[in-house]
């Protein structure tokens, strides 16, 4: 897949922060592309937030919800200097993860080597978890009727997503 800018949609990892919420209520979803070369955490959750059309969501967001965002703070939450970013706090991270939360929906970065390959490559996952609710009597958690209408508009744009950060940090590494 490294020759290419192939994205895919696979079964979350077990060792995803995303995977708590992977709780037979709640929505998740992961997708993965791969890259020459290694890519850092830090690179990748940096090429995401500035590509042409994450700007568009940012831009967005600034008049929805009033959560300006710039490059700048998406290099500080990139390097690990900043816990908040447009809309999303981070609720956890690590090495390899990022896990940012937005109240009922969460965006999770994963970095991880390509092993057995002469050159080095990395695989970029990205997912989503939208948190069940309670409906107002009490029943079962459900997404809601908007979630659902909107699912193949959010698998669609998870992964063009995804392969833009990939098409920018390739633009890096040239």
């Amino acid at each position: 897949m490294s020759g290419h800018a192939s994205t895919r949609d696979v079964a979350l990892p077990s060792v995803a922060l995303l995977a708590r919420y992977n709780d037979g209520h709640s929505f998740t979803d992961s997708y993965v592309t791969e890259i020459d070369g290694t890519v850092p955490l830090a690179a990748f959750v940096e090429a995401f937030y500035t590509t042409w059309l994450f700007k568009l969501e940012r831009f967005i967001l600034t008049w929805l919800v009033r959560r300006p965002s710039t490059d700048e703070q998406a290099r500080a939450l990139a390097a690990g200097k900043a816990s908040a970013f447009a809309a999303w706090r981070v609720e956890n991270r690590n090495d390899h993860q990022l896990l940012m939360n937005a109240g009922r929906t969460c965006s999770w970065f994963m970095v991880e080597p390509v092993v057995g390959r002469e050159r080095a490559a990395t695989r970029l996952y990205f997912g989503s978890a939208v948190i069940a609710k309670a409906d107002a009597a009490g029943g079962k958690p459900e997404l809601g009727f908007v979630f659902n209408a909107l699912l193949g508009f959010h698998k669609l744009y998870s992964r063009v997503l995804l392969s833009a950060a990939r098409a920018r940090l390739a633009r890096r590494t040239r």
